[in-house]
């Protein structure tokens, strides 16, 4: 299993409770807000402990290779993501560096929002219907963001509450930015 995969589904799991997270995988500067006194461990072998501290004020911090780095973590932001709260801010700021991904979990409205390279490139309606079902294919989809193409066909334009427009292939899925180049290939394959 591939480790966005394992943070979607974690955060899925979240959600059905009615609660915010922000997890990043990645190398991000960061503050404790308290003592870590969990050690590091692989959250492929414990994704309850990964879902426990999610649930505290602040960012869990995962390495590359799926070990949990840190835990109730302030994120300096950077950039500021308009109409949203800080956990939002956070999650931009620490994409901005090097290959850094940001899962946002929003309590508000229970969407978690995947950020990349300082864009937010994707947004997952936790309500949507059997969309714990569909975790393998969303992560497929965030594995084809930002490096070229997406070989599903079937998708509608969107333009969702918050004013950004976006394309949905999977229902209760949006992709952001690069729409313009997907529409473009799904042109090309439609001729």
């Amino acid at each position: 299993m591939k480790l966005d995969e394992e943070i979607i589904k974690i955060l899925l799991k979240i959600a059905k409770r009615g609660e915010g997270a922000l997890i990043i995988v990645g190398d991000v500067k960061h503050k404790p807000l308290v003592q870590q006194t969990v050690p590091t461990f692989n959250i492929f072998k414990n994704p309850k402990l990964l879902e426990s501290l999610a649930l505290m004020d602040g960012a869990v911090v995962v390495n590359e290779k799926a070990m949990m780095v840190a835990y109730g973590v302030k994120i300096d932001a950077k950039k500021v993501l308009k109409n949203f709260g800080t956990r939002h801010s956070a999650a931009l700021s620490a994409s901005l560096t090097g290959e850094n991904i940001s899962f946002a979990l929003s309590e508000e409205d229970r969407k978690i929002r995947v950020f990349k390279k300082g864009k937010m490139v994707m947004q997952i309606d936790t309500l949507e219907k059997g969309i714990e079902k569909k975790v393998s294919e969303i992560s497929h989809i965030l594995e084809g963001v930002g490096v070229g193409t997406i070989g599903t066909i079937g998708a509608g334009i969107i333009a969702t509450s918050v004013g950004f427009a976006g394309i949905t292939f999977i229902p209760g899925v949006i992709l952001f930015g690069g729409a313009y180049y997907l529409i473009k290939k799904l042109r090309e394959r439609g001729k």
